[in-house]
């Protein structure tokens, strides 16, 4: 008999953040990822209207990875009644804690009037009792939900503990990828292969666009920490606390190690990059095998001469006194909030400096304007010209680039019947739909926002 399985694109279509989709199978209510929208402001009206579903009458969510545009709103669905379950790697529980404790401080300054009552939505007692509902699985362990609906992990190869979810109903098998590494990774596995795949919901933010090759995206930072040496400027590098922190931190350690760049003093000045740095080296079994045997003979991998770690703000604001070269290391990653705007706001001026992108910038995001070409930004309340040589490195990406997304798709083209492209920007997601069709010849589509389809299973 053919159960009717129904999906609602309630978040993250049109839009490369805020995750969110409702997949209801029966009597059953399932969320896919429950995230922030991050837009120029983390404390944007968007993340705090009413979710369109009843958050009470949801049975689990599934949690694909810990970046804050799929986990940030979760206090927000425990506030509003939710009291379900919490499923994703042990990895992705590991992290979610400081990255929702991090958020929690960064909403509060957002929010000083009290506009979106955000104490009261990220509270210390809705932040613990997330965290209380939350339940891990290992990669492969199938596990069933009714008699009918079974579910796995597999890994996406984005971040650690990153998860594409394979739910079978009725003997059909549909896919929600999460965000799909950018493989192959300095730390990771590769993206897995699943077969047989029947239904996809899968990302494309850079649907429309490719990276430089592994060699390539090296080499061209290791060009750009030589050219800032030879000017004596600080390299500034606005960063994801999240994975890109740690795999700049992988790739700068094997750079010295091989005397391949000058030592000079390389500042990590994020608190929660620190933290969850160290998350990382509990979790080395989910490094690829390359990373691991490096960390047989290399136990300090995330440690290297002139790495300083500044955990406090009165050591952040010491590294401007610190001589150049140097090179700075801090978030936010699109230059949204976080530390690295103080940096940006008293390097930017100066070419002999450099700022270096390292991923995706958000339409809107002070590092979009910069991408952009932009000579005048307004940084922490304050104009300021950019003078500093700005250099993008897109390999670093941690998201698959448009022949990426392509090769994931062909993998199961003989078995697919139709494909949902999502979390990318409209014209992205777009390309992405019409490069599938016109290579593979398959049915693709971008929802928009609150769309629903049902599939039959």
């Amino acid at each position: 008999m053919n159960t009717k399985v129904k999906i609602t694109f309630c978040g993250g279509a049109g839009s490369v953040t805020g995750a969110n989709f409702l997949l209801e199978i029966a009597d059953k209510k399932i969320l896919v990822d429950c995230g922030l929208n991050q837009s120029s402001k983390v404390a944007d009206d968007i993340n705090w209207l009413p979710f369109t579903f009843d958050p009470k009458t949801i049975d689990i969510l599934f949690i694909t990875h810990a970046h804050i545009d799929h986990i940030g709103r979760i206090p927000k669905l425990v506030a509003e009644g939710f009291n379900g379950k919490i499923y994703s790697t042990p990895p992705t529980k590991a992290l979610a804690s400081p990255m929702l404790a991090d958020t929690a401080g960064i909403l509060s300054k957002n929010d000083r009037d009290g506009k979106y009552n955000l104490e009261e939505i990220y509270s210390e007692a809705h932040v613990s009792k997330s965290l209380s509902l939350w339940q891990d699985f290992e990669y492969h362990q199938r596990q069933q939900i009714t008699d009918n609906i079974y579910f796995s992990f597999y890994n996406a190869g984005h971040i650690l503990g990153s998860a594409m979810i394979l739910f079978e109903v009725g003997g059909k098998r549909i896919l929600f990828t999460g965000d799909l590494g950018n493989s192959p990774s300095p730390l990771l596995p590769d993206t897995e292969i699943v077969e047989n795949v029947d239904y996809v919901i899968m990302e494309s933010v850079y649907g429309d666009r490719n990276h430089e090759s592994r060699n390539e995206r090296r080499k061209k930072l290791e060009a750009t920490i030589e050219d800032n040496f030879k000017k004596g400027g600080a390299l500034v590098i606005p960063t994801f606390s999240l994975e890109r922190s740690q795999e700049l931190l992988f790739e700068l350690n094997n750079l010295v190690e091989e005397k391949r760049i000058p030592v000079m003093p390389v500042f990590l000045d994020s608190p929660l990059a620190i933290r969850l740095t160290e998350v990382f080296k509990r979790y080395q079994s989910y490094f690829n095998e390359t990373a691991q045997k490096i960390m047989t003979t290399d136990p300090h991998l995330f440690d290297f001469p002139g790495l300083k770690f500044t955990m406090d703000s009165e050591e952040s604001k010491k590294i401007q006194a610190a001589p150049n070269p140097k090179i700075i290391i801090a978030g936010s990653g699109m230059s949204s909030g976080g530390r690295v705007v103080h940096h940006e706001r008293h390097y930017l001026p100066d070419p002999k400096n450099t700022l270096l992108l390292t991923g995706y910038q958000t339409v809107g995001s002070l590092g979009r304007l910069i991408q952009e070409g932009a000579k005048t930004v307004k940084v922490t309340g304050e104009y300021v010209k950019v003078k500093a040589n700005v250099v993008t490195i897109y390999g670093y990406s941690g998201h698959k680039d448009s022949d990426g997304l392509l090769g994931f798709v062909q993998q199961m083209q003989n078995s697919v019947k139709k494909i949902f492209v999502v979390m990318g920007e409209s014209k992205s997601s777009m390309f992405l739909v019409q490069k599938i069709r016109d290579n593979l010849g398959l049915q693709a589509y971008a929802p928009e926002q609150d769309d629903v389809v049902e599939l039959d299973c």
